[in-house]
């Protein structure tokens, strides 16, 4: 089933761990996601604790907005600057240049309502692999 923009719209339990490849070091964050509808589409907003390894915890929040696109949904920073773009209904995967790392994303709705996002970071000073898993809380 091809999954649409209002399909995402509630309340997500995530949990998400980080694994740098470059200092060994691990990271787990814990909270849940948001998916408001606003006047173009969905205001995406997480907050959490984010652990990493040898620091307190401390709360992490971060905000997208999620936009319907021919192609499926185009992914922008809060501020409106783009982000992303994938496709619901083929290959959800997209790429971000940030100079001068590379940010890879893999998608995967295959047990949805449960999903994930996968990030695979590359750079001079980073290699760390991201993966978001995200459950319904309002299902």
């Amino acid at each position: 089933m091809t999954r649409k923009l209002r399909d995402f719209e509630g309340r997500w339990r995530l949990d998400r761990t980080i694994e740098d490849a470059k200092t060994g070091g691990q990271g787990r964050f814990e909270g849940e996601a948001l998916f408001e509808p606003d006047a173009h589409g969905l205001r995406y907003t997480e907050t959490g604790t984010l652990q990493l390894e040898g620091q307190p915890g401390f709360t992490a929040t971060r905000t997208y907005l999620w936009r319907a696109d021919p192609a499926g949904v185009a992914v922008f920073f809060d501020d409106g600057r783009p982000f992303h773009r994938f496709d619901l209904a083929a290959q959800p995967e997209a790429t971000h240049w940030c100079d001068p790392d590379h940010y890879a994303v893999k998608y995967d709705f295959a047990q949805w309502p449960d999903w994930s996002a996968r990030w695979a970071v590359t750079g001079p000073r980073k290699d760390y692999v991201m993966t978001s898993r995200y459950v319904s809380a309002t299902a």
